[in-house]
């Protein structure tokens, strides 16, 4: 089945987006380099969202433990399973289902989605919502942003935790660096629930910024909303920034691949549950009926003053 493309370009810069896969980018180029993991022509017909180059996190990021959700006043909502065979529900369903296009221009465009928890759907999330997906693109002379902005309204009665974020993949070479700076970082269990919380080890600290060596999948904590990675061979780099609801970021840098992760991100792993049993600094936000809550993404691409000498 064709998708049908949303394309922003300007200048030497160009965005595809697939609204019918997650709302999802299946590309960003700038003066031909391929600043995000390309989704290569396979993953396009079969609309294989996780193959894709960056996809929205709503109304959640990353797990809910054995896909039941618990609130603070006792309730329990069991929801679906949405990952192959995984114990938890993970990355709300945002990223698994067709968004509409409200508005498009050369530079800009707006993606909605409306979910209601009617029948199966509930399972899926068991509350109302509607979601905004805003881009825009901006060239200068010597360097093209992306924004992006991801808002949540409540349509349901009563108030329910929610979570934002993104899900970007970068393409990784031996000599790719990446760099942040943070203050903490979540151990995880083998199914990738946190386990306890700790100062950042020397070997998973990117301040100052470093190639990409260690394997990890984790949430950092306290991070400053500022990343960075740096391709010298390619001499280009790019910014992430994130404004400040955006606290947490997962880093996901999986052994032997040519790609990784950083996910800016409202909250840690399973921070509902752990908000309803009374922990704090989960990053949980909780949305009464009518209300709505945004938060914003930068990708700057610019040239790199690193250069890589041979010979």
């Amino acid at each position: 089945m064709t998708i049908n493309w949303v394309v922003l370009e300007a200048g030497d810069a160009r965005v595809e987006i697939a609204p019918e896969v997650g709302g999802a980018i299946a590309s960003f180029r700038w003066r031909g380099h391929e600043l995000l993991r390309p989704t290569h022509g396979n993953a396009r017909t079969t609309r294989n969202v996780r193959q894709f180059a960056c996809y929205p996190l709503v109304p959640y990021s990353n797990r809910i433990a054995e896909a039941v959700l618990r609130t603070r006043d006792g309730t329990t909502h069991e929801l679906a399973g949405n990952f192959d065979n995984h114990p938890h529900a993970i990355h709300g369903v945002g990223w698994q289902r067709p968004w509409s296009v409200e508005h498009r221009a050369s530079t800009h465009a707006l993606l909605t989605l409306e979910h209601q928890p009617d029948g199966d759907a509930a399972k899926a999330w068991p509350f109302a919502f509607r979601a905004t997906h805003s881009f825009s693109m901006e060239v200068r002379t010597n360097a093209a942003t992306l924004a992006l902005t991801l808002a949540i309204e409540s349509f349901a009665t009563c108030a329910f935790p929610f979570g934002l974020g993104w899900h970007p993949f970068f393409p990784r070479d031996a000599m790719t660096e990446l760099g942040f700076n943070a203050n903490g970082v979540w151990h995880t269990d083998a199914t990738g629930l946190p386990t306890r919380h700790v100062a950042i080890p020397d070997a998973w600290r990117f301040d100052p910024p470093r190639a990409l060596a260690t394997p990890l999948d984790n949430v950092f904590t306290g991070w400053a909303g500022r990343a960075s990675v740096v391709w010298p061979q390619r001499g280009l780099e790019v910014k992430i920034e994130a404004d400040r609801s955006c606290d947490h970021l997962v880093v996901y840098i999986p052994p032997g691949r040519d790609f990784f992760a950083v996910e800016p991100v409202t909250h840690m792993t399973d921070a509902f549950n752990r908000y309803a049993r009374g922990a704090r600094g989960t990053g949980t936000r909780i949305i009464d009926p009518g209300q709505t809550y945004r938060c914003t993404m930068r990708i700057v691409a610019s040239l790199s003053d690193f250069t890589v000498v041979t010979g």
